[in-house]
């Protein structure tokens, strides 16, 4: 009987938090292994850990067709999650200023 392949997700790089503003490394894909094993609490320090080593390794692409290929190549089983679109807001600076703004202006 054949082993299982080992799951791995490849999706997206995930979105900047709302400090960031930069675009880069935007457009990677990102190659993730899924948990083999469920962690566990260590009885002398108390951390939560596990022995599967493989959750903790993350490998980047610069298109999906990349990682489905390495994936593929090396008999791994994927799932692939797709980047929602991203919207963005236009804003003005001067908007701080209309007259009529409902928000308060808080400087």
């Amino acid at each position: 009987m054949a082993a299982p392949k080992q799951l791995v997700r490849i999706s997206s790089t995930p979105p900047r938090a709302s400090t960031q503003s930069g675009r880069a490394r935007n457009g990677e894909w990102v190659l993730e292994f899924e948990a083999t094993e469920r962690q566990q609490p260590d009885p002398l320090m108390g951390w939560v850990g596990s022995g599967d080593t493989q959750n903790q390794v993350r490998l980047r692409f610069d298109t999906r067709e990349q990682a489905v290929a390495y994936a593929e190549a090396n008999g791994l089983a994927y799932e692939i999650e797709e980047p929602k679109p991203a919207r963005i807001k236009p804003k003005s600076y001067a908007d701080n200023f209309r007259f009529g703004r409902t928000e308060n202006w808080t400087h």
